[in-house]
């Protein structure tokens, strides 16, 4: 039997503990808050996507970095393996769009507790309230953890730490200073899934509105960044909402926002002749009025006049006037409504923490850190991340398993 030591109690750690319990070896999950799982109570505005209803395959596709790291454990730990495991230990899932996963009581802690309940049937002990200060390699072998209370030795040391995104939850990267004790490389960390900052001038006037069934798409210097379909909304800030996290995933690199182009196509599912003919014909509807009064059936209220702003055409233009280059500047500003971009938010915002351990350094079979046996590393702490649908909680569950399982 062997001393394992789980830093962390999040979701890697949770599945991390259980697959070591398993196993029969004596573990110790060290965890500083007072509670598990305090950053899956929040998911998915407090539902949980826990998962999402896919192949090994699927998944890797909605891998923003590292996703060929991934392969193996994505095999090992599938979405699908992740759905049957939590409905064996009793709680009951949904899909619902995107193919997302949910507990259909719409409860995060449902999901926590169905990962502490496998980890007491497989006699996991947990440490709360109990932050680990240091973490020692010891010369005859194995590991020294230390808290402000005492200190433990244990065979292997799983860390599971989390990024730094949502420091209220405990995730204060204390994994990266771990790593960084031992000589490992850890990259640069930025925010990911996060809202996008916007010159707010021309869209002051939007926050707050929700927009469903549309387009956001990003270029630098003319080359497609990202393009995602969906749900989004305006706020105080500029833009965020499901499609915007996503996107922002592909930007967080990107040093100067000016160079970046992006823009919303508010009907994605009309090409522009398609969307003219539309035109013409509420134009016929309301040909008596202004143009302002005239786009009520095809936009939100709130989003008329600063669309015809951007198009270039007065809001009190009576239809009995628009000319068939005024229905083209409306199209093309409906197709292609510009924001000025201006940075992502803080990385305390982000959804999820991009950087980290470099995973060159990491086996990815057994999430064995190469030249340290005895040391594992998982979940947010590596540099893997993901798009929005499950896949970081995914990342965080296949990984878990695979330390777990393999010390």
């Amino acid at each position: 039997m062997k001393k394992i030591s789980v830093i962390g109690a999040g979701a890697s750690g949770l599945m991390a503990a259980y697959a070591a319990g398993k196993n029969g070896n004596r573990v110790i999950v060290h965890e500083k808050n007072e509670k598990a799982g305090k950053k899956i109570y929040i998911t998915g505005k407090g539902r949980c996507n826990v998962t999402n209803d896919t192949t090994p395959e699927g998944f890797l596709e909605n891998i923003v970095r590292n996703a060929k790291f991934m392969t193996g454990c994505a095999h090992t730990f599938s979405p699908e393996r992740m759905m049957r495991f939590l409905e064996e230990g009793g709680l009951a899932l949904k899909v619902e769009r995107g193919n997302r996963v949910f507990p259909i009581s719409d409860k995060a802690s449902d999901v926590t507790k169905c990962l502490e309940r496998y980890c007491v049937g497989a006699g996991v002990s947990f440490h709360y309230g109990e932050e680990v200060l240091a973490l020692e390699r010891n010369a005859g072998g194995g590991f020294t953890i230390r808290t402000a209370k005492t200190q433990y030795e244990a065979d292997a040391v799983i860390v599971c730490t989390g990024g730094i995104s949502y420091p209220a939850t405990g995730s204060t990267g204390d994994g990266y200073a771990f790593a960084d004790k031992f000589g490992l490389k850890v990259n640069k960390l930025i925010p990911a899934l996060c809202g996008i900052v916007c010159e707010m001038s021309e869209i002051q006037s939007l926050q707050g509105l929700t927009l469903k069934n549309v387009r956001i798409t990003a270029k630098n210097v003319q080359k497609e960044v990202g393009s995602f379909f969906g749900e989004m909304l305006f706020t105080h800030f500029g833009v965020s909402g499901p499609i915007v996290l996503s996107l922002s995933s592909l930007l967080n690199t990107t040093e100067d926002f000016s160079s970046i182009d992006l823009r919303i196509d508010f009907k994605p599912a009309l090409d522009a002749e398609t969307l003219d003919r539309r035109i013409l014909r509420d134009f016929e509807k309301y040909k008596n009025k202004q143009i302002q009064n005239a786009v009520v059936d095809l936009l939100p209220k709130s989003l008329i006049l600063p669309v015809l702003r951007q198009a270039g055409i007065a809001p009190d233009l009576p239809i009995h006037s628009c000319s068939k280059k005024v229905r083209r500047q409306l199209v093309e500003t409906i197709k292609a409504f510009k924001l000025a971009a201006v940075s992502l938010r803080p990385i305390e915002e982000g959804i999820v923490t991009a950087g980290g351990v470099d995973v060159r350094q990491i086996n990815p079979k057994t999430m064995e850190c190469r030249s340290i046996p005895g040391l594992y590393f998982c979940g947010e702490v590596l540099d893997v991340d993901a798009f929005t649908g499950g896949f970081n909680l995914q990342i965080a569950f296949s990984t878990g398993f695979c330390a777990g399982n393999s010390v």
